[in-house]
């Protein structure tokens, strides 16, 4: 799932930043992760922000809502047992936001 990564958090090896993400109902939810985790670039303090990242996640469901949306829910518990800085694991999420569908 795409996701926005919007500032660098911590200089600790290898480096940890916090990333954005908009789900299908305009809810933002943030998420603090390792570099390599949500990121093949080497992003440090002095990159620029925001960049585009993602999160593994696994497809649960998907349907078309009334206004013609293809909507997906996802959970990021697994692969890499990823939540939101409040807890959160399952999302609905526009089809369009999953890389490699």
């Amino acid at each position: 799932m795409s996701v926005q990564i919007e500032r660098y958090v911590d200089d600790a090896f290898p480096g940890v930043v916090a990333c954005v993400l908009s789900d299908a109902d305009g809810g933002r939810h943030e998420f603090i992760e390792k570099v390599p985790v949500v990121s093949s670039s080497d992003l440090r303090a002095d990159s620029s922000y925001p960049q585009p990242g993602y999160i593994a996640c696994v497809v649960e469901h998907e349907w078309m809502d009334t206004a013609g949306r293809k909507l997906v829910r996802i959970n990021t518990q697994a692969p890499w047992d990823i939540a939101s800085v409040s807890g959160i694991t399952v999302f609905n999420v526009l089809e369009v936001q999953l890389i490699g569908k």
